[in-house]
């Protein structure tokens, strides 16, 4: 009788522990999942930061162009257009769209540097040149916390394809994210060369650029 009483003891115990180790098991599953997300949502916010900073740049890059350029008037609409899709994409959060939007606007951007290369007199404006800069500055901390992104989500998204981690991720409802895609040749901002030779003189402006 007392051995039989001691098997059942032992027996609870057994379970007892097995459910606590399956419960710790889940809890650091869980735990690791919504660690990742974070990481992830935060390396997102780093983008977010950047492509805001650039999208707060181009009007005044646009205007200084403009001052000099003014009958290129289908460009300037085009970048304007661009830079408006490419807010309104990063409003939604979804690395896809935002991808998209960011390489069209890239793709206007080269056009508006393309006209300004026609115009000499720019090399001399301060502002124009300090424009460029920090434009290509804020287009290397874009790439930078676009790597670290992607394989933030890269982690992320592994980790939900994985068992066990698959039954916790649909269970507490997390989501794969998209990557943040970016065409190789919207890397890096198009610098204006004003040697280039050839071609008829450039108009003369018909009133001082915009501060």
């Amino acid at each position: 009788m007392l051995a039989h009483l001691i098997d059942r003891v032992v027996r609870m115990i057994a379970v007892v522990i097995i459910v606590v180790l399956v419960v710790i098991a889940l809890v650091l599953l869980y735990n690791g999942l919504v660690r990742k997300r974070t990481r992830t949502q935060e390396a997102w916010s780093q983008i977010d930061v950047e492509l805001k900073r650039r999208h707060d740049l181009i009007p005044n890059l646009v205007e200084t162009v403009k001052g000099y350029a003014a009958h290129e008037q289908g460009t300037f609409e085009a970048v304007t257009n661009a830079r408006a899709a490419a807010v309104s994409a990063g409003a939604t959060g979804d690395p896809t769209k935002v991808g998209a939007a960011e390489n069209a606007l890239s793709g206007t951007l080269r056009s508006l540097f393309a006209v300004a290369e026609n115009y000499p007199q720019l090399q001399a404006v301060q502002t124009f040149s300090q424009l460029q800069e920090q434009l290509t500055s804020t287009e290397d901390k874009i790439e930078f916390a676009r790597r670290y992104y992607n394989a933030s989500a890269r982690d992320y998204n592994t980790a939900l394809q994985t068992f066990p981690r698959n039954l916790i991720a649909s269970m507490g409802g997390f989501k794969p994210v998209g990557f943040f895609q970016v065409e190789a040749e919207d890397r890096e901002v198009p610098q204006v060369n004003f040697g280039a030779a050839g071609g008829p003189p450039p108009a003369t402006p018909s009133g001082p650029p915009p501060a």
